[in-house]
């Protein structure tokens, strides 16, 4: 078994309000050191070892349904699972 890690944020040059709005808010609060916050998404995904080539299966995933690689840029990692 695998456990795949999907780490998906915005595109550099898509706007995030919702990261400028965390900002702002730290600023407030008097962290003004924070001089950028981007706000994403992580999954986790545990796939079987039988499952076809894993790196292009999480690929084809990502294109697929999981991000809108339009505005969206994403990175992975694929590690083994541990057994509990």
């Amino acid at each position: 078994m695998r456990k795949v890690k999907i780490y998906v944020t915005l595109r550099e040059s898509v706007l995030d309000p919702q990261g400028s709005a965390v900002m702002g808010s730290l600023h407030k609060m008097g962290y003004g050191e924070v001089k950028d916050v981007r706000i994403g998404k992580y999954l986790e995904l545990m796939i079987s070892d039988e499952a076809r080539d894993i790196d292009a299966l999480v690929n084809e995933m990502c294109h697929k349904l999981l991000t809108n690689t339009v505005i969206e840029d994403y990175r992975f990692e694929i590690e083994e699972a541990v057994s509990q």
